[in-house]
């Protein structure tokens, strides 16, 4: 058990936290969230000991041992990839070495054999004799291939750092595991990999992260950094969105009768429920939901920008066609070749492909901003097409304030229409007249969606939308692409953005494409889809 006890946190004038009393125990996993700036990482870094507290003080129980995903990529450079996860069980490796040393001496006595023989006892006790086999398949699992467990961290690149450090914490199986954004910079079958091991992981887990469907499979508590406090619900993330929507409903719902509410709490509860009970989810497992309290859900107070994409005009049938398309990358690898394949209206194609670069090349040759190797693609005529690139810089290298940068992309000039959309994305007041410069990485995307919906485009291409936003935009831009009437071609590794606004997926390679109108998540399951898949990575070209 790990509580914060009366935590308060003050930046200058600014109060981050305030009393906040919170406990986290038991065979728990703690989704933390909270809107952009609300203090996530900083509390996780408070629970760790990295930052002191302005009042209050954080406990653990006696004896119990808590492991932290580190983020300095650097520390263990020195190291050897084994050795740096072992490391993760700090008493454990003091341990090896106190142990390595006396071995070492050239002077070996009768006192240094009972010293030996005592620490020997006590590795033997902490399953140290399984610690390197323990290491290697944390590994493993983690991607990190056998040839790279012995060579130093200094030579491993930086993605591969970061599994490594993740592979740290986990180790040892410590009591209290805290992970701020571990899915970062991981593949579909290593995140699932880790959901697997956090489903099967008996301690306490409190992690931040962005990605709803880890949050979703993993979390059986949600915890809520909101007006400074933290308020701690059962079940995972889209429970707690859900039911703090419906309660944000019927509080708009003066009329509505104290018992009319609490009955529709409870039937939410009970379809709620029955849902997480034909998953994998951790809610389901451990059975929480069963004591869930309609008195817990409250309505939230976060803002949510207002994403609403409206068409200028209707497509016709015609839509765009893709015939025969190829490109390479500046050293000549090719990204794709002949690539074949029609968009009918009303299709919402989610692009896969191993290889980033290629979805991002296709994007660019499609909104005329490269030329393609080979090949050629033609629009219907009532097409008006509306992108959203996955580098965005050099719309941003201006000290044009955000009026003056998004009027220049509009038809209407007038300054309140201009200012409306920025409203709806939650830039309002002097907010506006910063300079477009200074932008952060989540502020120029929610601009760039700004643009997107000036241009009303019946085609929507989107290059990994979801990079850079907090949970609020993307489950807002999300909402929006689904309810979306025209057509859209977009890529993303958010695995729940990708299942519930694709109807068709298309996955391009070097070696050819594969194009299937299903769901993303029977397209990843689909056995003979992935025998394809296989088949597809394996061909020559």
């Amino acid at each position: 058990m790990i509580a914060a006890n009366n935590v308060s946190l003050q930046f200058g004038k600014r109060v981050l936290f305030e009393d906040v009393n919170i406990k986290f125990h038991g065979e728990r996993c703690y989704g933390l969230i909270g809107a952009n700036g609300a203090g996530k990482s900083t509390f996780l870094k408070i629970l760790a000991g990295d930052i002191a507290p302005t009042t209050g003080n954080v406990s653990m129980e006696p004896g119990k041992r808590m492991a932290v995903l580190r983020q300095n990529h650097s520390e263990y450079d020195d190291q050897t990839v084994l050795n740096t996860v072992i490391m993760g069980h700090k008493e454990l490796w003091n341990l090896m070495q106190a142990k390595d040393a006396i071995y070492a001496k050239p002077d070996f006595s009768e006192e240094d054999g009972i010293k030996a023989s005592e620490l020997e006892e006590k590795f033997a006790e902490m399953d140290g004799w399984n610690a390197e086999s323990d290491a290697a398949a944390l590994l493993s699992g983690l991607g990190i291939e056998e040839a790279d467990h012995y060579k130093l961290m200094t030579e491993m690149e930086g993605s591969l750092k970061v599994r490594v450090l993740l592979a740290q914490a986990l180790f040892g199986n410590p009591d209290v595991l805290i992970l701020d954004e571990p899915t970062n910079d991981l593949d579909l079958k290593t995140i699932s990999w880790l959901e697997d091991f956090l489903l099967n992981f008996r301690n306490t887990v409190i992690v931040v992260s962005h990605d709803r469907h880890f949050l979703d499979t993993v979390c059986t508590n949600i915890a809520d950094i909101d007006f400074g406090k933290i308020r701690l619900y059962t079940g995972n993330y889209t429970f707690w969105y859900e039911s703090s929507q419906l309660a944000l409903r019927q509080r708009a719902a003066a009329n509505k009768k104290a018992e009319e509410k609490r009955k529709e709490l409870q039937e939410f509860i009970s379809r709620f429920s029955a849902n997480a009970s034909k998953s994998r989810q951790a809610t389901s497992r451990k059975k929480l939901l069963e004591k869930i309290n309609v008195d817990e859900i409250q309505a939230s107070s976060r803002r949510y920008p207002a994403i609403i994409f409206n068409q200028q005009r209707e497509a016709g049938d015609q839509i765009l066609e893709v015939e025969n398309l190829s490109a390479s990358a500046e050293d000549g690898t090719p990204l794709f070749t002949n690539l074949n394949f029609k968009v009918n209206r009303g299709d919402k194609i989610s692009i896969l492909s191993d290889n980033a670069l290629a979805i991002t090349a296709l994007f660019e040759i499609l909104n005329g901003n490269r030329k393609p190797d080979g090949g050629s693609f033609h629009y219907g005529q009532t097409i008006i097409t509306s992108y959203l690139p996955n580098d965005n810089a050099e719309f941003f290298d201006t000290d044009e304030n955000l009026i003056d940068w998004l009027r220049q992309y509009s038809e209407n000039k007038d300054e309140v229409y201009v200012r409306g959309f920025l409203g709806k994305m939650l830039f309002t007041g002097e907010e506006t007249f910063k300079s477009a410069r200074v932008l952060s990485g989540g502020e120029k995307v929610r601009c760039m969606l700004s643009r997107m919906m000036l241009k009303e485009g019946n085609v929507l291409m989107l290059d990994e939308p979801t990079n850079h936003l907090d949970l609020e935009s993307i489950q807002a831009l999300n909402n929006s692409l689904r309810d979306f009437k025209g057509t859209i071609l977009f890529t993303s590794h958010d695995h729940t953005f990708t299942q519930t606004v694709a109807n068709r997926i298309i996955e391009i390679s070097p070696n050819g494409t594969l194009d299937k109108l299903m769901e993303y998540d029977e397209y990843i399951t689909d056995p003979k889809v992935q025998e394809q898949r296989e088949a597809l990575k394996g061909s020559l070209v």
